[in-house]
């Protein structure tokens, strides 16, 4: 198994034990570096379709967690 093949295993560990929180700031910091992961693996792999929807996706999490930051 190659390092890209590690990477993109443990990028999908990140998103899937995701699924798993029920606190939604937890959930949006463990996929967001899930869709990090996911970004970097699909540049390794040139699977821009990857990158593209993860980039999106990691965008999100980031305005959503900034605004539970400041409603805190």
């Amino acid at each position: 198994m190659s390092n890209v093949d590690i990477l993109g295993y443990l990028a999908t560990l990140f998103v899937l034990l995701s699924m798993l929180m029920v606190n939604i700031k937890k959930l949006r910091y463990i996929n967001s570096l899930g869709c990090f992961l996911f970004v970097v693996y699909g540049i390794a792999i040139q699977a821009y379709p990857i990158v593209i929807m993860n980039a999106f996706c990691l965008l999100i999490h980031i305005y959503h967690i900034r605004k539970l930051r400041q409603k805190n």
